[in-house]
């Protein structure tokens, strides 16, 4: 029997099927399926508890365990899956999936309950009977895919405005003045380059429109922060992220100063021990939890906080668990895995094939990159808390298969990466 051809020759297969078929990038998957494992440990040791005690669990240390672990084995397939399709043909679903993501961030504010959920003041999940779900995870990887698929052609429409700019209109005879300063619109916006990013501005603001009426002012700074990287990479002029963080720091020293939005958040983050039993008994335990775990740890399973003393122990928190059980040794080499993980997605963006893979790639690597941050920054008390999760770690099943089909996008970049020539 013959051998079989490698992928890369098959004549039954066309050259963008070829493309397609070949291997993805282990040391990305390798880090995904680690990460993914040792956050479903974490999450046992810090669940245990609180299920065993609880009536809604059955009583059952492992419920939240069993639960995170199916949508894992769903997330790993949703994942695989997703990887295997050419991602050439995920250019029409940004402008699909932000059309979805708006009409659910508006129906999780006019849906009453039980279709729509509110905890602690936010209204951000709709409910789906068997889970519960937030709309801004769809709204992330629609802004991505979005700016990745128009980005990825701004070449041609960059050459275009630049043949338009090349000299100041002058006033045509019997040219009235509403067509002449029209033309000096014209130019200014091609000059500026204003007109090309008025449209990602204008999906911008209306998701953000909707992210702060639930409120949930973790999901705009990482769609933010997505769609600044991707603009970055696709050579937008620095001097507009200037403005853009300038407008974005006054805006929210607006809204905490004048009218009051979080500004309870920041007295709690500059001395939680002002309000030790109320606001700032969060931080105050968490803080306790990461200083308790010292260099090495109390060990696996013998964290003390996790015995109700610090709430979102299993979400939002779970790093804190993490500190205290595996110390600072154990707490440096998560941070390590996700720097590793992080640096190799911006290693793969930087060798995509084309431009649209680049760039998705560097917007879903970002997405994660200020995620954990963020978390990691908040149980430290680093900055204001602002209710976000850590990736793979955090108890939430819908946003795990998310997160995973994420990764599937990347691992479906890395397929078509050109092959490193012989000789």
């Amino acid at each position: 029997m013959p051998m079989a051809l490698p992928w890369r020759t098959k004549r039954d297969l066309t050259r963008q099927q070829q493309w397609a078929h070949g291997p993805i990038d282990m040391p990305f998957l390798m880090l995904t399926l680690l990460l993914l494992g040792i956050g479903l440990v974490m999450l046992l040791s810090a669940s245990s508890y609180a299920a065993s005690v609880s009536e809604k669990t059955h009583y059952d240390p492992m419920y939240y365990f069993k639960r995170q672990a199916i949508f894992a084995v769903i997330g790993v397939f949703v994942m695989y899956i997703v990887s295997r399709i050419d991602y050439q043909h995920m250019r029409w679903m940004g402008v699909f999936a932000l059309g979805i993501a708006i009409v659910l961030l508006i129906a999780v504010k006019v849906l009453p309950y039980p279709l729509a959920i509110s905890i602690n003041n936010a209204k951000r999940w709709l409910n789906l009977g068997f889970t519960t779900f937030q709309p801004s995870e769809i709204a992330k990887i629609g802004v991505v895919i979005y700016f990745s698929a128009s980005l990825s052609i701004r070449p041609v429409a960059q050459i275009r405005m630049q043949q338009q700019s090349k000299q100041f209109p002058r006033r045509r005879k019997r040219q009235s003045s509403l067509s002449y300063w029209a033309d000096v619109l014209s130019w200014a916006s091609a000059k500026t380059g204003l007109g090309e990013l008025v449209p990602y501005a204008v999906v911008l603001v209306i998701i953000a429109g909707l992210l702060m009426l639930e409120p949930h002012m973790s999901a705009t700074v990482l769609i933010f922060a997505a769609a600044a990287a991707i603009l970055f990479a696709s050579g937008i002029h620095w001097g507009w992220f200037v403005l853009g963080g300038s407008t974005a720091v006054l805006g929210g020293l607006f809204f905490i100063f004048v009218i009051g939005y979080h500004s309870s958040r920041i007295t709690v983050w500059k001395d939680p021990w002002s309000d030790a039993l109320g606001k700032g008994y969060q931080v105050i335990q968490s803080i306790y939890a990461v200083a308790s775990g010292g260099v090495s740890g109390l060990g696996f399973g013998l964290s003390r906080q996790k015995y109700l003393y610090l709430p979102e122990d299993m979400n939002d928190y779970i790093f804190a668990i993490v500190c205290e059980e595996l110390g600072l040794i154990g707490a440096t080499l998560i941070i390590l895995l996700f720097a590793l993980l992080v640096l190799r997605g911006y290693w793969l963006a930087i060798h995509a094939r084309d431009r649209f893979g680049s760039l998705m790639v560097v917007g879903v690597t970002t997405l994660m990159a200020v995620q954990v941050f963020m978390n990691i920054a908040v149980v430290t008390n680093l900055i204001p808390s602002t209710g976000i999760s850590l990736p793979f770690f955090s108890y939430g099943g819908t946003a795990l298969v998310i997160q995973l089909a994420e990764v599937g996008l990347v691992l479906a970049v890395s397929r078509q990466i050109p092959a490193p020539k012989q000789g």
